[in-house]
């Protein structure tokens, strides 16, 4: 079945986790999930490549993790907040993991949000929005009342 085209699709550098990315990333996210657990976290820690075979995940995905590929997890279906767990695993604060995926140093990522974070321009979406319909009458506008 081909994937329906959404309108967030073209949004440079987003990837929407929306019910698609959760089917594509469930395996994915489970094993992130799986890092709650001490044990878990030891047993991944050991030998990584093989306790990633208890998921049944694409061989891209496997390869993402194991180069910890951020952006590339989330591509691939990862949710933001269970890669976290991963970068917890690894000893990575959250802070630590974004500036990672936005390609720039903990302090200028900090910086960055401190200053109300990344502007928008070039970050939107290259198709036009649609015009929102007019939904007020002339005298509601006036009087600040809505039809009806």
């Amino acid at each position: 079945m081909a994937r329906v085209a959404r309108d967030y699709d073209d949004i440079p550098g987003t990837f929407v986790f929306d019910a698609e990315k959760s089917r594509q990333g469930y395996h994915l996210n489970m094993f992130c999930m799986s890092l709650m657990k001490d044990e878990n976290r030891k047993a991944f820690k050991a030998i990584e490549a093989e306790y990633l075979k208890k998921f049944p995940m694409t061989p891209e995905q496997r390869d993402a993790i194991l180069r910890r590929e951020w952006n590339r997890m989330l591509e691939l279906g990862g949710n933001i907040y269970f890669t976290a767990k991963l970068g917890a695993t690894d000893g990575l604060s959250f802070q630590q993991v974004a500036a990672i995926m936005t390609g720039s140093t903990q302090q200028d990522y900090a910086e960055m949000m401190l200053k109300g974070g990344r502007s928008v321009e070039g970050n939107r979406s290259k198709a036009k929005p649609e015009p929102k319909p007019d939904t007020k009458s002339k005298e509601a506008k006036r009087s600040g009342k809505k039809r009806g």
